[in-house]
């Protein structure tokens, strides 16, 4: 049975919806299954982008299946009372290093602290920074759609990557996957109320969020994707920019 991590952010909630597929669950958050894959302990997940580029000898990717968004994705929000271009410190969430890369292209000048630090502004994602944003008065900043305005891509925050070998019937869970997706986009009504019961935001709100996520890894998306790892190599994020290397079928397992 394959051992597949799951995000354990509402965002992963449309990948599941109605998934027909018996596979072995595992709940994290997206440093932790990253850690978990590369350790072996897992046979697949969705992994921060930039984790992938820094492991991409180890790692092939599924080749349908991302986790970004093309403008504002509401779950990756700056939070500060200071104009976003003079903000000079940002304490992060320790949850995603994408987010935390995103946010050195952004702002280069900013100092990076732990979370419980006193800074300028917050970096924070998935349902903690829905429910600051929902909640909290304080100025929110989406870093997806500062992404966009600066590149004019979509932002791939996470990629589904596998350790090599890689198990036996990876894309055929793929398949399963994306299929779960088209069900989740017919019928959204139920997607959000089914979601609301299991998190605890309205149904409207959730709606809402959900249509601006995207989970296809089209050509815009691989750009983007590139994009981000040539920002980040010339911020000293990552020593160089890895080839794609996908599972396919005929790949030893």
């Amino acid at each position: 049975m394959i051992r597949l991590g799951r995000i354990s952010y509402v965002n992963m909630a449309p990948l599941f919806h109605g998934l027909e597929v018996d596979v072995e669950e595992v709940i994290g958050v997206p440093t932790e299954l990253n850690r978990m894959l590369l350790a072996g302990e897992i046979d697949v997940a969705p992994i921060p982008s930039i984790e992938y580029a820094r492991n991409a000898s180890r790692l092939r990717i599924l080749p349908r299946l991302c986790v970004s968004s093309e403008g504002a994705v509401e779950s990756i929000q700056l939070v500060t009372r200071i104009p976003f271009g003079q903000v000079r410190s940002v304490a992060v969430t320790p949850e995603s290093a994408t987010s935390v890369v995103l946010t050195r292209i952004l702002l280069p000048k900013a100092e990076i602290l732990p979370l419980e630090a006193d800074a300028d502004a917050t970096l924070l994602i998935g349902d903690a920074a829905l429910k600051s944003a929902f909640e909290d008065p304080t100025p929110h900043y989406d870093l997806g759609r500062l992404w966009l305005e600066r590149t004019g891509l979509p932002m791939v925050f996470a990629v589904w990557a596998a350790p090599e070998p890689v198990a036996e019937g990876l894309l055929d869970l793929e398949h399963a996957l994306v299929a779960s997706v088209r069900l989740a986009r017919s019928e959204p009504e139920r997607l959000a109320r089914l979601a609301s019961e299991t998190y605890g935001y309205p149904p409207g709100f959730l709606a809402r969020y959900f249509e601006k996520l995207r989970y296809s890894f089209g050509p815009r998306e691989r750009a983007g994707l590139y994009t981000f790892l040539e920002m980040a190599r010339d911020v000293g994020e990552l020593e160089h920019v890895p080839e794609l290397r996908f599972v396919r079928e005929g790949v030893p397992a």
